[in-house]
């Protein structure tokens, strides 16, 4: 049995620890001394008292043959028989003797109960509860802590750990021991490296966007070219009249192919291109000669860079538009492509080419 010298709760013979606060319990392995108080000693017994001896060194007048004084058995007493003398009076102290002290009455000591020692209650060594979660020993109910490895038993739940990107930031957070700083560093490094890829990536995009947003919030403004060449023209069908703002004026080629080219005095923004397909935008004029149905577009900025396009004209007359949205351009080029009524005595006209800017 094994008394907790902290606080003083029983514990099997077989803890190591108590289950109450978890003290050692080694230092209590010997069991506590009886309270015992030292009994009082008994009153001393007064001396019998001495008769004086006769004279003549024999015996006294009644006294019976072969007793001496003090010896052999009392006097008998009886009917008859009483023959007890009163006791002579003791003789006077010789000169220089000392005399005894008298003898004092003593009361008798009342008997103390002795302290009452309080006796452990027998704790069974293999009880039925709980295993320890950190030795596998089995712990009576109620206790706090293992008796073989002092382990709480009943633990606080420890509260949840914060994400990893909390210990990342704010950078003066304190992280927490073994929250794995390695891995939080590789985990900010990749993720910084994906977004500045996808930043490269999609930056093109992102600018084309950012521009077209741009073009569409300002008024767009026509351009007029500096110079105008051509590939091929009919006689009297000039390219020039492709930019001379009247409709009833075409630029005349004999072939589809024939290409015309626009240059332009400075860089500027391509928003709309609006071309006027045939002869004229009336639709009496219009059917007069034969027309193309696609254009190849080519656009040169000024650092050379070159962007080619597809562009689907409709048979129809009247202006039909095409937002761009090409910066720093320098050059236009036009090539006529699927010819649509062509004949021996008809040629593709193309009535009127604008440009436009943004605003």
């Amino acid at each position: 049995m094994h008394v907790c010298p902290a606080c003083g709760t029983s514990n099997g013979p077989g803890d190591d620890f108590c289950g109450n606060c978890g003290a050692y319990l080694g230092w209590s392995d010997t069991p506590p001394a009886p309270d015992r108080r030292p009994e009082p000693a008994p009153a001393p017994a007064p001396p019998p008292a001495e008769k004086p001896a006769p004279a003549g060194g024999g015996a006294g007048p009644g006294a019976e043959p072969g007793r001496e004084e003090g010896t052999g058995p009392p006097p008998r007493t009886g009917p008859g028989l009483d023959r007890t003398e009163p006791p002579a009076p003791a003789p006077p102290p010789a000169p220089g003797a000392t005399t005894p002290a008298p003898v004092v009455p003593v009361r008798p000591a009342k008997p103390v109960a002795p302290r009452p020692v309080v006796r452990p209650a027998a704790v069974p060594d293999e009880a039925a509860g709980t295993p320890c979660h950190a030795c596998g020993t089995p712990n009576p109910p109620g206790r706090r802590f293992c008796r073989r490895c002092a382990a709480a038993l009943n633990p606080a739940a420890e509260p949840a750990s914060p994400p990893w990107w909390r210990t990342v930031w704010p950078p003066r957070r304190r992280a927490r021991a073994g929250s794995g700083r390695a891995v939080r560093f590789l985990v900010t490094l990749a993720a910084v490296a994906a977004v500045c890829v996808g930043a490269l990536l999609l930056l093109p995009a992102g600018r084309t966007a950012f521009e077209d947003a741009r073009d569409k919030m300002g008024e767009p403004r026509p351009v007029t070219p500096v110079g105008i060449e051509a590939s091929a023209e009919v006689p009297r069908h000039p390219a020039v009249n492709t930019t001379d703002g009247v409709s009833n004026r075409y630029w005349g080629a004999p072939a589809p192919g024939a290409s015309v080219t626009y240059t332009f005095r400075e860089p500027f923004r391509l928003v709309d291109l609006i071309i006027i397909n045939g002869a004229s935008k009336s639709p009496e004029d219009y059917a007069r000669q034969a027309r193309a149905l696609r254009v190849d577009l080519e656009v040169t900025e000024q650092d050379g860079t070159r962007h080619r396009e597809e562009l689907a004209l409709g048979d129809r007359p009247g202006p039909q538009t095409f937002p761009l949205g090409i910066s720093d351009v320098k050059t236009v080029r036009l090539v006529l492509r699927s010819a649509v009524d062509l004949t021996e005595d008809r040629h593709l006209a193309l009535a009127e080419v604008e440009f436009f800017r943004r605003g």
